[in-house]
């Protein structure tokens, strides 16, 4: 208790001796007073000061738009386009009524068919040497590149970015990765949008592959190894001696075939920033020799045409086929009146990986003036979108460049289809280089000739020589 009152003590007498201080400090000598008036004229001088007159406040102001499209009414653009019959045609003739009749704009669009993708390639060309060019064409992607880099095709960046006549995160978050990529330049500049897409992808009797004891489709490149020398093996040895020589994969190597097996391997085949060539590097050698250890053991076989047939027929368990190819298989299972169920998959890689080849036919817009790029833009902003998109698959039974599109009961009705629908998740695109046409026909005959190889080394000479022709090919178009 003592300590207590004597720490009570000692605090009061701090704080009287502190306010002492203070109280002294308030008299103290006339220095401070006249520095104290001092401070008392100057605050009142600028007390005394007028008040500066508020300013107004700018009313903010519109940001201008960078596209107008008041002044497009009466604009008539020209597309041309590869659909050249049947519901193709029929199909993108109802799609270019419904934009003309309805579209806010006033925009007329003039669409002609130039027949075949071949067909309209060579009228771009011919064009181009005459000035007489549309406003609008389809192409694939290294014909939209090779056509920009000689100052024909626009980039649709600024459009795409735009925030009035652009592209909403949505709509650009469900385009699928590899068709919207082929489009897409080294330097990021986007060149086209992807009308639809088809995929490369392998039919697969499933009924056959449950025969031989298999419950489900191959999910690596080892299980798929397994199926094919399985079936092989199976048709040499039964009864039927027509048959010897068949049953695994129908091995016809061009770049639809070789693409997602190169990519299911973990691998690429162009440098990482899209400009060159890479096609010696350990996942395309992987590739050759898994695809010639499938030769070498008796697991591969030739068709002389396109390998339905035999699909059908159980002379080939898998077979490379575009999605374009589906009806086409079910009209040779019929043929054979077969009753097997078969299906799309996707290449299988060795840790799990799974791959398809995406491709489709691309529109740009081709430079003219400021209201027709324009006018061409919002025509391909709406031909391209869900909504049309969803119309379009209605008509000709391509598969949507988005994901979310609405098909209707299409996949149900047809399970094959939506199958394949499902696969384009794992979609990816081959190069746009402009060499990349010749660069197909290049790769072809390059894995024709790994499959007769002597051994390791010859194959990576096969493609070192492959690289450096690609190399050459890149050369000539720059």
């Amino acid at each position: 208790m003592e300590m207590k009152k004597m720490k009570r003590f000692k605090l009061l007498f701090s704080v009287l001796l502190i306010l002492a201080v203070l109280l002294a400090a308030c008299g103290g000598s006339n220095d401070v007073n006249n520095n104290e008036n001092m401070n008392e004229n100057m605050n009142e001088n600028m007390n005394n000061e007028p008040a500066p007159e508020p300013t107004d406040v700018p009313e903010p102001t519109e940001v201008p738009e960078m596209y107008p499209t008041d002044g497009l009414a009466g604009t008539e653009i020209t597309f041309w386009h590869a659909m050249s019959s049947g519901v193709n045609l029929e199909g993108m003739d109802a799609l270019v009524a419904k934009f003309n009749a309805e579209n806010e704009y006033g925009i007329s669009v003039v669409a002609v068919s130039q027949g075949r993708q071949g067909d309209l390639e060579t009228a771009i060309n011919g064009a181009i040497a005459t000035g007489e060019l549309p406003n609008l064409t389809m192409g694939f992607p290294n014909g939209l590149t090779r056509w920009y880099d000689l100052g024909v095709i626009a980039g649709l960046s600024d459009y795409i970015a735009d925030p009035m006549v652009g592209l909403s995160e949505d709509v650009l978050a469900g385009i699928y990765a590899g068709p919207y990529s082929s489009g897409t330049l080294a330097d990021g500049t986007q060149v086209g949008i992807p009308m639809h897409q088809s995929a490369q992808v392998i039919f697969y009797n499933n009924s056959y592959a449950e025969d031989l004891g298999f419950a489900a489709p191959p999910a690596t490149s080892e299980e798929f190894k397994a199926q094919a020398c399985a079936a092989a093996e199976f048709n040499n040895s039964d009864d039927d001696a027509e048959n010897d020589g068949t049953g695994g994969l129908v091995y016809y190597p061009d770049a639809s075939f070789v693409s997602p097996w190169i990519w299911a391997f973990g691998g690429e085949y162009v440098t990482e920033d899209g400009s060159a060539y890479d096609l010696n590097n350990s996942a395309v050698y992987d590739v050759a020799v898994f695809l010639k250890d499938l030769f070498d053991n008796g697991c591969t076989l030739t068709t002389p045409s396109y390998p339905n047939p035999e699909v059908a027929a159980r002379q080939a368990l898998f077979a490379v086929s575009s999605t374009a190819g589906i009806p086409f298989q079910g009209y040779a299972m019929s043929d054979v009146e077969s009753t097997d169920v078969w299906s799309t998959i996707p290449f299988p890689g060795p840790d799990g990986t799974l791959a398809v080849n995406s491709f489709g036919q691309m529109i740009g817009v081709i430079e003219s003036n400021a209201d027709q790029d324009l006018a061409s833009w919002l025509f391909l902003k709406w031909l391209t979108s869900p909504e049309t998109q969803s119309e379009w698959v209605g008509y000709t039974g391509y598969f949507p460049s988005q994901d979310g599109v609405d098909v209707g009961t299409r996949a149900t009705d047809d399970p094959i289809w939506g199958g394949a629908l499902e696969l384009l998740a794992v979609g990816q695109g081959e190069p746009n280089l402009p060499a990349h046409g010749s660069v197909r026909g290049e790769i072809r005959s390059a894995f024709f000739a790994v499959i007769e190889a002597a051994d390791g080394d010859a194959i990576q000479a096969i493609l070192d020589e492959l690289n450096q022709t690609a190399a050459d090919l890149v050369a000539e178009t720059e």
